[in-house]
Order: structure tokens, then sequence, then C-alpha cells
């Protein structure tokens, strides 16, 4: 009886030290299921957690390299705005009548200006080290000064998404479109003087007035000739023409070329101002695509070829009406290209708030299922340790009492 007391003692005093060492480390790791053998549901629980939170890491590393990214598009475009606007008040103050020939020239060195700095923002490399406007080409500079001083778009159109959470992704590139996608004028139709006119004359495009019309002539490729004579009462006219594809001429207007005249021409309004001389003409053509660059180039080159004769000062007043335009429509698109920047820039922050809650309410769940419940794992240490003591203080008294001790 006595071997089989102390054989049992000795095996009950073993699990109890083992419980005993298992919650000191649940206190000391914080852990309280550490293989599936010990709780195989709560294992489980965990296991499928860390997956989640693997993935929603991975989401947000996601988030933070395109916001990286698409941060640095919107700062370029903050910048190309700035130059546009600052282009446009150049222009601005060259069509105020007052502005003598040196200053033209010297408005013509600001805009050169202007154009390069433009060039620098375009060919701008994020913070990965890929240039920001060269679409999936983001290793080849996008734009590039050609032999005769044109600017090139190396680039492409193409879209790359990630993903930044289980069901959404987000474009991680912009293109160059916005540098390239402008028309010249307005839009719709551009003027041109032609350099021998000696009159004073301006063609100011008022808008559309009739859509449908203005669209068709748009896309087609049937310029209106504006040309100016004498009448037989030696007033000045004005006769717009129009060639078809087939080549057949017709007369589009006729009336007095008197200033602030209004002639409607490809479905665009226009009013006629100054004082246009017999001979004088100018070609309405539709408008076709031209980029920023060229813009900028064209306005200098205007500002450049600017002196103070009446009607050379018209032809300016014309061309630099026509870039005014222009200017407008690509402070548009620029404008618009940010915009579209931003709504994604909010989205991936929308998307960041949410995995990072996701991430705490599963983290929450594995520590639910695996965490060492502290209170009551004291409380069972305390209540082992006292068992144990008790344990060998009655097996200390046993022993006393024992035939074992006196042999």
């Amino acid at each position: 009886m006595d071997l089989a007391f102390f054989t049992n003692f000795s095996a009950s005093l073993t699990a109890q030290e083992s419980e005993l060492n298992t919650l000191q480390e649940e206190i000391s790791s914080g852990v309280a299921v550490q293989t599936p053998e010990e709780n195989p549901s709560a294992f489980e629980t965990a296991l499928i957690g860390d997956d989640q939170i693997s993935a929603l890491n991975g989401d947000t590393t996601s988030v933070g390299d395109i916001q990286g990214q698409l941060g640095d598009v919107s700062n370029a475009y903050t910048s190309v705005l700035s130059e546009v606007s600052n282009v446009q008040q150049l222009v601005l103050g060259a069509l105020n009548g007052t502005t003598s020939g040196q200053n033209m020239q010297s408005l013509a060195t600001q805009v050169n200006a202007a154009e390069q700095q433009m060039l620098g923002i375009a060919n701008t490399t994020g913070s990965n080290g890929t240039f920001l406007f060269g679409g999936t080409r983001g290793t080849v500079q996008p734009f590039q000064v050609q032999p005769d001083g044109s600017v090139v778009y190396m680039g492409d159109g193409g879209q790359s998404q990630a993903a930044i959470s289980s069901d959404l992704s987000a474009s991680t590139i912009a293109t160059g479109e916005a540098f390239i996608s402008g028309l010249q004028g307005d839009g719709t139709a551009s003027v041109t003087a032609a350099t021998t006119n000696t009159g004073t004359g301006v063609l100011l495009s008022e808008g559309v007035g009739n859509p449908a019309a203005a669209s068709a002539f748009q896309q087609g490729n049937e310029p209106i000739t504006v040309s100016f004579s004498n009448n037989a009462a030696g007033a000045v006219i004005f006769t717009a023409t129009q060639t078809s594809a087939a080549g057949v001429t017709s007369t589009v207007a006729t009336g007095p070329a008197t200033s602030g005249t209004s002639l409607t021409l490809g479905g665009v309004d226009f009013q006629l101002t100054g004082t246009p001389a017999a001979g004088d003409s100018f070609t309405v053509a539709p408008s076709r695509p031209q980029t920023v660059f060229n813009l900028l180039n064209n306005i200098s080159t205007t500002l450049q070829g600017s002196d103070n004769s009446p009607a050379q000062a018209a032809v300016t007043r014309q061309n630099l009406n026509q870039d005014l335009s222009a200017l407008a429509q690509y402070q548009q698109t620029f404008t618009t290209a940010q915009a579209q920047t931003g709504v994604t820039l909010q989205s991936l922050t929308n998307t960041s708030t949410s995995n990072s809650t996701q991430e705490t309410e599963v983290q929450n769940n594995v520590d639910n299922a695996i965490s060492t419940n502290f209170p009551a794992t004291l409380t069972a240490l305390d209540q082992n340790t006292t068992a144990v003591e008790a344990a060998m203080k009655a097996f200390s008294t046993v022993q006393s009492l024992s035939l074992f001790s006196v042999i």
C-alpha cells in the first residue's frame, strides 16, 4: 500500500507541476493555445485570422505605394496648373494694347521658361523611381525633345491595376494624356489671320452657337475662308466660303465688315473687331490636337514676331486670343485630371481606414480565441500552487508516519 501511495502521489505531483508550468507559460507568453491539440477550434480560428491579417497587411502596403505615386502625380498637376496660370497672365499682359515690342520679347522669354518648366514637370519621376506620366512605360522618359524642337510623347495610354482590398483595385499609374490632348483654338475651330493682312481686323470666337453643326465642322476637314473686299460703294464687306471634299466652293456667309459684326461659321459664333482692309483674310479651320508644349512654343513665337505696326499688332492679337482659348482648355484638362486623381486618393484613404479597422477586428478575434485570459489563468495558477503546497505538506505528514521512515 505504501508503495502504491508513493507511486500515485508522484504521478499526481508530476501532473500538477506540468499544469503549473503550462499556466506559467501562458502568463509569460500571453498565448493560451499554441498547438491544435490544446483547442482545435481556437487554433483554426487563429490560423484563419493570421492569414486574413497577412492579406490586409499586403493590401495596406499596396495602398501606401499607390498613394505615394498618385500623390506625386497630384502635386505635379498643381505645378502644371501654376505654369498655365502664369502663361495666361503673360498673354493677357501682351493683349492689353500697351505692351512695347521690347516687353513682348521679355514676355516671350518668360513663356519659353514656362515651357521648359512644364517639360521638366511632365518628365518627373515618382518616389519609386519611375516616370509619373509614362503609362506602363515608366522606365522611359515620356516627353522627349526632337531635333526640330518639337516634343514627342514616348509613353503610352496603358493602365495598371493593383488590388487594394479583397474586392477593390486602383490604377497605379498616370499617363501623359493631359499634356497632349488639347485642341487648337476654342476646341472646335481655329482662326488664323493671313500674315499679309494690312487692316486691324480680329475674328474672335464667342462660343458654339449650333452644337450639331460645330461637331460636324470639327470632325470634318473643310476649312472656311473669310475674305474682305470692297463692294460697289467702296465699303469693305466679308465673304465666307467653304470648299467641299468634292471641290465645290460655296458661300456660307456675307455681309458688311464693320467692327462688332457677328458671324456664325461652322456652328461657332464669331465677332469681328477692328477694321479689316480689302484683301485681308482669315482661315477658320477645324481644331486639331496640339500638345501643351506646342501651344507654349506658338505663344513664344507670336510674341517674338510682334512689332508695333497696327496690322502686325492685329495678327498678334488674333493669334494670342486663339492661344488663350487653348490655354483655357488645358487648364480645364489638368484640373479635371487632378480632380480624378484626388477621387482615387480619397478612395485609397477610405480603403486604408477600412483595412485598418478590419485588421483590428480580426486581431481581436484571434486574441479572443488563443490569448491568455489573465484573471482566470492567475486564479488557476494560485489554486494549483496552493494544491501542490498542500499535497507536499500532506505527503510530508504521511511520510513521517510510514514505516519507510524507519527502514
